[in-house]
């Protein structure tokens, strides 16, 4: 069969879990059966993150301006894109993405897929409707592709063929994780405190509040550890406040984006986590390959990678002291934390890895292309 060339579509909101995601399954097709570009939406002239990291040879990146969240230009642009590099599929990212692409496909007469990576339920009206636009997009998709068990009830749940949906697990890019975990440093320097991390977006239904109260109720009992924040969102400021009226203030730092994020997490002693939403998230997937004990809120999703007491600890949501015991608990029983860390590093690289999850993609395109 020849080489099938797709093409990736983002409206990237930073550089976070999806676009994480779009990276790993770049960097494991087999270029011989695919070539897949990306194409993403930029405003202001402003190149999103993504294309920094994007692998260069015969896949190309591409930019298209867009100020609001619908543009018809974007779709006269995406359809040109699609033409000059004679895409067969437009693989679609988000409730943006996939209205936009949806309409320059047909346009187009190629096929459309999408990957959910998450809704959530955001406050703002406007965004809410918009997600729902996305989620009615859904039903006239070639096929959509939930990356979580969750995400398959919810696509379920809006409607949509079950004809149409397959499910191929979330993954992370193995590859790029190890080289940092090999040389991860160890902490056993004399005075050396503690670090707890967090990695991800800065948003309301990552409940920052949350990690930043059991933090500073630890702290207060034992101030020989520090907090690190790494990442940004509509939340960062709000929480920065916040935390700035906390004891422990001095000891929390918020990093913001860090293209050095791997670095940082391989020397994380505790991962953390609170959210009330998830897919499955991607800086948690890489915490756990990375062997960091991790301990989170127990939810859809994330309860795919940790599991109690065996890949790590969870605590029922909202329940902070339980979740407080467990942060301690790790961070004091090294030995135990080690154990649940390794048992995690097996689970992921068993499950989650980069190369599984595009030779089922690969598998994907073909078969869509041999409906034609």
């Amino acid at each position: 069969m020849r080489t099938i060339n797709v093409l990736q579509f983002i409206t990237p909101t930073g550089f976070y879990g999806a676009e994480r995601w779009i990276l790993a399954l770049n960097n494991n097709l087999d270029s011989d059966k695919v070539r897949s570009d990306l194409v993403v939406t930029s405003s202001k002239g402003r190149k999103p993150e993504i294309i920094n990291h994007f692998k260069s040879g015969a896949c190309k990146s591409f930019d298209i301006e867009m100020e609001a969240r619908f543009s018809l230009s974007a779709i006269r642009s995406l359809v040109k894109l699609i033409k000059q590099r004679e895409i067969d599929i437009i693989h679609t990212h988000g409730y943006k993405s996939d209205i936009l692409g949806l309409i320059a496909a047909r346009y187009a007469g190629i096929k459309v897929i999408s990957t959910p990576h998450g809704f959530g339920e955001p406050a703002d009206l406007k965004l809410r409707a918009f997600i729902k636009l996305g989620k009615f997009a859904l039903r006239f998709f070639d096929s959509i592709v939930p990356l979580s068990e969750q995400l398959v009830e919810e696509i379920r749940a809006a409607g949509i063929s079950e004809k149409k949906m397959k499910f191929i697990r979330n993954a992370v890019d193995l590859k790029e994780v190890e080289q940092f975990r090999l040389n991860k440093k160890k902490h056993n320097i004399t005075g050396h405190k503690l670090r707890i991390g967090y990695i991800g977006q800065m948003i309301p239904r990552k409940k920052i509040d949350h990690l930043l109260d059991i933090y500073n109720q630890i702290w207060l009992e034992n101030n020989n550890i520090e907090l690190q924040l790494l990442g940004d969102g509509s939340s960062r400021d709000e929480m920065e406040s916040y935390a700035a009226t906390l004891p422990s203030s001095s000891s929390i730092h918020f990093l913001g984006f860090r293209n050095d994020r791997l670095e940082l997490l391989s020397e994380f002693d505790l991962f953390v986590m609170t959210s009330s939403d998830e897919g499955i998230p991607r800086c948690l997937m890489e915490a756990v390959a990375m062997e960091i004990p991790v301990a989170a809120y127990d939810i859809p999703g994330i309860d795919q990678l940790v599991i109690h007491e065996k890949t790590g600890l969870l605590a029922k949501y909202a329940d902070k002291p339980a979740l407080q015991k467990y942060w301690q608990k790790l961070l004091n029983e090294k030995e135990y934390a080690e154990e649940l860390a390794s048992h995690g590093r097996e689970f992921v690289n068993e499950r989650y890895s980069g190369q599984r999850m595009a030779k089922e993609y690969t598998s994907l395109y073909q078969d869509l292309l041999s409906k034609n």
